[in-house]
């Protein structure tokens, strides 16, 4: 018999995964052996009769399963950006056996007896941190329950892990299954031709003459802004904001209902009132009603704003010619008809300026100012889809790890971006493995005459997930349970979001901002334009993150489940401050793979939260100068590198040398006086 490769010894350079070699009918049966292996090693470390220490419990704990981590990161990744129905339904058949598998750890009284023996021991520094976070984790999957509380507790994480990758699979087959496709020259009215050139070519891959226009980011989000034609807006905005929500095979309203009962379940049976108070223990906030008390300061603070520009953009639409009450899917469209005409700013002005291979040129030489990095693209790194690029990262002095970029939307790729990775960064007993990185986007490909070219919320994306990508790149930690991200929730956006504000400062736009067809530089009045224009619609878009942040906490703090009677469309309504008219139909939370699929339970507020940290952070950079070296040494040292071996309150102070200032936030959106 074939030794199945997802098993085997890898010999490729840097141990990168060999992708050629895997198929389909490989991932089950790794699976299965990997977790009979990583069930061996536990059992071993559990039996031990020598006293429990670091070394003899935590680091052979951190490596019992590196087989089953190699293997399920692969699939779950590969599933998320490169998918196929056969590999879906391999996922759904083994994501309950893999929740058995942790149930089993995180149940065994012997092994949680040596957890605590550490935990009562007091070390100190990344060993105290990871200890702890052991204890809890143990604490927090049951192993404390009475046995049949206990099998309640396994049997309810085995149902949620098959329930929430089948909301995830609903919402891309919903997003995949409507497009619109043109053929008359004048529905195209007010479309960019990028946008017109693109869709041209999507409708000729799929054997169509005219435009299809898709849900995807690329297509959706300029056919919202720029389309003249209003009825053809309303369609595209229907059908996206019904994602999950149709009378079809892909509803997903029940998945909903079941998810938020189980998890009040879960956290009923360890005695927290609701599933937010039980999930926000290992956060910053600590508690729903510090989440609430957050939240509702920013909702004080923005909705006035949020109203006064809602009537400046209907008093410009009814100046033009719009005698119809604005609905939501004319907001995009008069909104950036006004920003032109207030800042004399075209958003697409931009973009013949933001190429994405300059993007990246730009970003990757940022990286090498800040922090030595430099990134060789690595053809001897095989990838998985033939879009995607590998490069080689080190910083001058040794090999940091591998950086992987899928840049372009398919029909088997989720929306949106996200940063993930293949192997994470450690340094268990001497032996360093760096880190495998993927950063997955959906930026428009290419045409026949022009490259892949940004919008500038677009070169915003890009940063913020090479945010999270050199935060899992320059970890420098011994366990890889702390490494990276691994950090408490509501701290994992922050280093993300401080990098985007680079975005907006002309000695960096002017590194890497030339046209594409002349060559020249993106004009001085183009960025002070870029910088006029920062807060418009501040309000606005402040008040729809946190709309989306208190239905997330609405669903998680419930002590009941879901009322029978009422529609998970009518739930979300009674949470949000919406002003504009509600559409029937039509709502977030069926397709919020975030909270329902993501991780991001009780915890999308975690997006505020960081914005509040990296606003703070900027203002040094800001006042010692952005490329300063020693700042960012600072940065990496003090923060990045230290994934989360430390309490991230202890990072904010190491770096800044004080607590969080709670309006920086505030002042950088002009909600209040600088």
């Amino acid at each position: 018999m074939d030794i199945n490769p997802l098993l085997q010894e890898w010999t490729t350079p840097y141990q990168t995964p060999p992708f050629h070699l895997f198929r389909n009918e490989h991932y089950a049966p790794a699976v299965r052996d990997a977790i009979k292996t990583a069930e061996d090693n536990i059992k071993a470390i559990a039996g031990q009769q020598e006293a429990p220490t670091f070394e003899n419990t935590i680091e052979q704990l951190e490596t019992a399963s590196d087989m089953l981590d190699r293997v399920t990161a692969l699939l779950l990744n590969l599933n998320e950006c490169n998918t196929n129905p056969q590999m879906q339904s391999i996922v759904l058949e083994l994501m309950p056996e893999i929740t058995r598998f942790e149930n089993r750890i995180w149940m065994d009284r012997d092994l949680f007896e040596r957890i605590k023996m550490l935990s009562q021991s007091h070390l100190a520094g990344e060993q105290g941190e990871v200890v702890e976070k052991y204890y809890q984790r143990f604490v927090r999957n049951g192993v404390d329950l009475e046995p049949e509380k206990q099998r309640r507790f396994a049997a309810n994480a085995e149902e949620l892990s098959t329930l929430t990758e089948q909301f995830n699979h609903n919402a891309l087959e919903d997003t995949n299954e409507f497009t619109l496709h043109l053929t008359e020259q004048e529905q195209l009215s007010g479309l960019p031709d990028n946008v017109i050139a693109t869709a041209r070519e999507e409708a000729a891959s799929r054997g169509l003459e005219g435009w299809l226009f898709t849900l995807h980011a690329p297509s959706y989000r300029p056919f919202l802004t720029y389309a003249d034609n209003r009825s053809l807006r309303q369609q595209m905005w229907q059908a996206y904001n019904s994602r999950g929500n149709r009378s079809n095979g892909n509803n997903n309203s029940d998945i909903i209902r079941r998810i938020v009962q189980l998890r009040l379940e879960q956290a009923r049976l360890l005695g927290y009132p609701d599933y937010a108070s039980y999930s926000l223990t290992r956060t910053m906030a600590q508690t729903p009603a510090t989440v609430n008390a957050f939240l509702a300061r920013l909702h004080a603070a923005s909705l006035p704003f949020a109203k006064r520009e809602l009537e400046e953009v209907r008093a410009y639409a009814r100046s033009i010619g719009a005698d119809f009450e604005l609905q939501s899917w004319d907001f995009s469209y008069y909104s950036e008809k006004l920003k032109k005409e207030r800042y004399d700013f075209d958003s697409e002005i931009l973009r013949p300026y933001f190429q994405l291979d300059k993007v990246r040129q730009g970003i990757f030489a940022l990286y090498h100012t800040l922090y030595g990095l430099t990134f060789d693209e690595a053809p001897d790194i095989e990838v998985y889809q033939e879009d995607v690029r590998a490069y080689r990262v080190s910083d001058g002095q040794r090999f940091m790890g591998i950086l992987y970029l899928d840049m372009h939307p398919r029909s088997n790729k989720r929306s949106g971006a996200w940063m993930t990775e293949f192997r994470a960064q450690s340094a268990i007993d001497g032996h360093e493995v760096r880190p495998l990185i993927q950063v997955v986007c959906n930026f428009s490909k290419p045409t026949a005459d022009k490259p892949s070219l940004l919008s500038f919320d677009e070169v915003e994306t890009f940063m913020h997930e090479m945010g999270h990508a050199m935060h899992g790149m320059l970890s420098d930690v011994h366990c890889p349970s702390v490494s990276g991200t691994s950090v408490r929730h509501d701290f994992v956006e922050m280093p993300s979001q401080v990098m985007e504000n680079w975005c907006y400062e002309t000695e960096f736009l002017n590194t890497f901002a030339r046209h594409y067809q002349t060559g020249e530089p993106i004009p001085p009045q183009y960025i002070d334009k870029i910088r006029r224009s920062e807060n418009y619609l501040a309000g606005w878009l402040c008040l729809r993150q946190l709309n989306f942040g208190t239905t997330d906490m609405a669903y998680h703090t419930l002590t009941a489940p879901l009322a029978a009677d009422e529609t998970i469309e009518h739930f979300e309504h009674r949470q949000m401050t919406e002003l504009l008219p509600t559409v029937e139909g039509c709502c977030t939370s069926t397709s919020f793979t975030h909270i329902f699929s993501g991780g991001y339970a009780a915890g999308y507020y975690g997006y505020k939260w960081a914005e509040v940290l990296d606003a703070d952070i900027f203002s040094r950079f800001k006042a010692d100068g952005i490329f300063n070296t020693a700042t960012a040494r600072d940065f990496r040292d003090k923060i990045l590198s230290r994934g989360g071996s430390k309490h991230p309150a202890d990072l904010f102070r190491d770096f800044m040398g004080r607590d969080p200032d709670p309006d920086a936030l505030l002042r950088r959106c002009g909600f209040i006086e600088q």
